[in-house]
């Protein structure tokens, strides 16, 4: 092994509180900016003039498509749709996608998407707002632009642990074990927000398959207070790749990891110490909500992973790292 590349290692190894050997086999390096600016900003007087953030990020036809979180000056949320060919330089569509219909996100909108596609179909997993409650929803589609609405997976009020809202569905790429499975957020007793993991057979009924939180806050650690998932995982020879948003008591954003077992996605193997990216541009550091940098799309292309992230609650960003 070449110095440089040892010491690569080495430093990897402390972020993410595992052997070096250990990271040697994630799939990606060590995290930087794609672009010094964000990528996507607000524009206009309309549904998408007081923020533009939180995006999910999909391939489809030779392009990668995002759907992003775009709210209006009245705080309701829609989906917009951009599109690219390199990754970085995005042209929208002038309409939504999705606007706020069914009563579960009247007034309130619809939030933080994320995508995965199993066949031809897509699945979009989405917060469900209507100023009262916030509930975990899924709608699918085969085209990214229409959609038909599944209701709500995972009712707020109500699991094993959760005693509030439900956000933030991360769906495993492929089956284990025959079931489908999900990352998820909920609100514990202690009102802290931590993660959660459920299993389905058709993606429409899930069962919650731990306990306890999967992946639980650590006091005095950059996820003391929010752990939430990011992008739906990586499936690697070595595990579960889940990169995760977790806040601190004073809710500054950063970003971590964390690995599951490959057979067994309750299974923690390692998470990250310290975390892997966070705000530094004035542009995360200052907006609707300060101190934010929250990834929830992800795209590999050609010898680079692309995380795509929403700062400070108004714009995106982008974040690269290299091809392990």
């Amino acid at each position: 092994m070449k110095i440089k590349t040892a010491r690569m290692v080495l430093l990897l190894g402390a972020m993410f509180g595992t052997a070096a050997t250990a990271v040697e086999k994630w799939p990606f390096g060590p995290w930087g900016r794609a672009s010094d600016g964000p990528i996507l900003a607000p524009q206009g007087h309309g549904w998408e003039s007081a923020g533009t953030f939180n995006p999910a990020v999909v391939e489809y036809n030779g392009k990668f498509v995002m759907l992003y979180r775009a709210q209006d000056p009245a705080g309701t949320s829609r989906l917009g749709y951009a599109e690219t060919t390199d990754g970085i330089h995005f042209t929208r569509r002038p309409e939504p996608v999705l606007s706020p219909e069914a009563d579960y996100e009247t007034n309130g909108g619809v939030e933080d998407p994320r995508l995965q596609k199993f066949g031809s179909t897509f699945y979009l997993t989405y917060t469900g707002y209507n100023k009262k409650d916030a509930q975990l929803c899924l709608a699918t589609s085969q085209d990214l632009i229409h959609w038909d609405r599944k209701g709500v997976i995972l009712p707020a009020y109500k699991g094993n642990w959760n005693k509030a809202w439900t956000k933030s569905g991360a769906i495993v790429p492929e089956k284990i074990d025959g079931k489908y499975w999900m990352y998820w957020l909920g609100t514990a007793a202690d009102k802290t927000d931590q993660m959660g993991l459920s299993y389905s057979e058709d993606l429409l009924h899930w069962t919650e398959g731990t306990a306890t939180p999967v992946l639980p806050r650590r006091p005095g650690k950059f996820d003391s207070r929010v752990v939430e998932p990011g992008p739906p995982p990586i499936l690697t020879e070595s595990g579960i790749v889940l990169i995760y948003n977790g806040a601190d008591d004073k809710l500054v954003y950063r970003t971590g990891a964390a690995v599951f077992d490959r057979k067994n996605p309750r299974k923690l193997l390692s998470r990250t110490d310290q975390p892997i990216f966070g705000p530094e541009k004035e542009w995360e550091r200052a907006g609707q909500v300060p101190n934010v940098v929250f990834v929830e799309g992800m795209a590999r292309q050609a010898k680079r992973w692309l995380f795509y992230y929403g700062a400070a609650d108004k714009y995106v960003g982008v974040a690269e790292a290299p091809v392990k």
